[in-house]
């Protein structure tokens, strides 16, 4: 699963964001600023970062100056140094300096993210597992973030309760009574709802681990494991479904998971956590 942005629905966003901002009028700008004003601004990395939301930045200038030029001098996914100039906006000087702060927030959270999930894989480069993200999101921001995971080279997991069967401890714990275990009820009962949805369970011990890999999931998230218990949840699992690692995923811990030979480790720092990078906007 990757999600994939439309013109249309960064342009939703980038309107409400600019309503919200703008409101009246930029008092400032129309007070202080002559209308036929014209400037050359330059977007610049501060900090090195991996870029994502430049087509938020784009489509804000350009709803406040349709005839505004823009050179893009970096995309979405690039790693770039301090300096790095990310656009290069010519024209009003009124739009310039009404867009800016909206401009500045999408680039500087999205970009915040990619720097984030750039750093998780870059960590265990050369293990054969996944980086993934979770549903730990910015409400209203979930395909956005979603979309800077995957500039940063992270995977995407399920998008919402919708499209991705996840049995959960809860799931689990209202099945308690069920016949041969709670973990095998659960999975039958999914594939005859949803037969074309995949399936994960979550397993709390080396029990469920085998019980969901006997029962035929698609996934088995390891949840809060030691190193050990997910080197003996891998050898159990043994090829039959994907194994996928979660809780107590850092930068200092994600190397060592990657190293017991899970398919994935999913990670909700990267959207819940991400810290908002440095870019600026200078008149030039």
């Amino acid at each position: 699963m990757r999600v994939e942005l439309t013109a249309a629905e960064i342009r939703r966003a980038v309107r409400a964001a600019l309503a919200e901002d703008l409101g009246s009028g930029d008092a400032t700008t129309l007070a202080t600023v002559p209308a036929n004003a014209k400037s050359v601004a330059l977007m610049r990395a501060r900090e090195p970062l991996a870029v994502a939301g430049i087509k938020f930045a784009e489509i804000a200038f350009r709803e406040l100056s349709p005839k505004i030029k823009i050179e893009k001098l970096a995309r979405d996914g690039q790693k770039v140094a301090t300096g790095k100039t990310l656009l290069k906006i010519s024209g009003s000087s009124h739009a310039i300096l009404s867009a800016e702060r909206v401009a500045l927030n999408f680039v500087q959270r999205l970009s915040g993210v990619a720097t984030a999930t750039a750093a998780f894989v870059n960590e265990i480069k050369g293990f054969r597992a996944k980086i993934l993200d979770t549903r730990k999101t910015m409400p209203g921001w979930r395909r956005f973030e979603k979309y800077a995971v995957v500039a940063g080279g992270g995977k995407n997991h399920r998008f919402g309760l919708f499209d991705m069967i996840l049995i959960k401890d809860n799931h689990l714990a209202a099945l308690r009574n069920e016949k041969p275990n709670a973990i095998a009820a659960a999975v039958l009962r999914a594939r005859k709802k949803f037969p074309k949805l995949k399936v994960e369970v979550e397993a709390d011990t080396l029990q469920q681990v085998e019980q969901a890999a006997n029962a035929g999931s698609d996934f088995i998230l390891l949840d809060n494991m030691t190193l050990k218990q997910l080197r003996q949840a891998v050898t159990i699992v043994n090829g039959r479904a994907k194994t996928e690692a979660s809780g107590g995923v850092n930068l200092k811990t994600v190397r060592a998971i990657a190293e017991t030979g899970v398919d994935f480790i999913s990670v909700g720092a990267l959207t819940h956590s991400a810290r908002v990078v440095d870019i600026g906007l200078d008149f030039a």
